[in-house]
Formats: structure tokens, C-alpha cells, sequence
């Protein structure tokens, strides 16, 4: 007759514990965004995106894209994202919209956390972020940034963007 031991858990992953060997995850990047509120009498929530772009020059990289997903019609809320014009121009014309994991609504204002690609190759690129808004201005934003992030970098905007952060 063979008798069985049950044994308890904890002391196989003490000594892990003790050495230090348990491996945590990583903390992934992180963009802040911040849409400050504007006072006038006509206020619209702006169109904002954010893409990465090697330092050294190369394709854009869409990360997110903030538009009036659910306007379709005749004028659907694509129209407008022309207006975005520097995204536009670097690939953003180019992009299947609404976009998985990219697409999104427009925003109030207020700050919002936004994780940047875990899969992104090591390097320098430059963060940038532009808004535009109807009856209103357009801005862009550029944080240069080294991933892995290991440094927070940040740049402000003066109208339409308030200060963006990288963590």
C-alpha cells in the first residue's frame, strides 16, 4: 500500500522569495495627455492623436487616435481627421479606421493615460501629439523619448494641448 503527501505550497515558493528569484513584470511606458478647458461660447471636444516616430526618420506609428467614432452619415466623423494634418500626411490617411485598440471617442477636457507599445524595439523616437478642434485651433506636440523608458520627458502645449508626459 503506497500513502500520498500532500504538500503544502508555501514552502516550495519560500525559498524564491527569500532569494529573490520571482521575477516581477515589467512597467510598461505610459503617455500623459492633457486637454486643458478652453472658455469660449462654441466649445467642441478636439480631435487628438498620438503617434511615434523613429528619431532618425521612418514610418509613424499610430497609437491612439481620438475622433467622433459614432458620427456616420454623409459626414461621417472620419471627415475631420484631415485635419490633423501633420498625422495625416505621415500615414494617418493610410489607417483603417475605427482601428482596433486605437480608435476611441473624443475626450473632455481633462488628463488621460494612455500605455505606449510593449512591443516596440529599443531605440530613440519622438512622441507626438496633435489636436484640432472645430471653431478652434490645431496644435502639435513633440516628446522625444528613448525606449526602453528609463527617463520621464515631457513638452507643453499653449492652446489646444496642455503638458504631455512620458513615464
Amino acid at each position: 500500500m503506497t500513502t500520498s503527501k500532500v504538500l503544502p505550497a508555501l514552502p516550495l515558493l519560500a525559498p524564491a522569495l527569500v532569494a529573490g528569484t520571482i521575477a516581477t513584470p515589467a512597467a510598461a511606458a505610459t503617455v500623459s495627455v492633457t486637454i486643458p478647458r478652453i472658455n469660449v461660447a462654441e466649445y467642441h471636444r478636439p480631435y487628438v492623436v498620438g503617434w511615434l516616430e523613429p528619431a532618425a526618420g521612418g514610418p509613424a506609428r499610430t497609437v491612439f487616435v481620438w475622433y467622433d467614432v459614432k458620427k456616420a452619415g454623409r459626414e461621417p466623423g472620419t471627415k475631420w481627421l484631415a485635419d490633423l494634418r501633420t498625422w495625416w500626411r505621415k500615414g494617418g490617411r493610410s489607417l483603417n479606421l475605427p482601428a482596433d485598440g486605437l480608435s476611441g471617442a473624443t475626450r473632455a477636457p481633462g488628463t488621460y493615460q494612455i500605455p505606449l507599445p510593449a512591443n516596440l524595439p529599443a531605440g530613440q523616437y519622438v512622441f507626438k501629439v496633435e489636436a484640432a478642434r472645430e471653431t478652434g485651433g490645431r496644435e502639435l506636440v513633440s516628446v522625444p523619448v528613448t525606449v526602453p523608458v528609463k527617463k520621464a520627458g515631457s513638452a507643453s502645449g499653449s492652446s489646444e494641448l496642455g503638458a504631455i508626459t512620458i513615464r
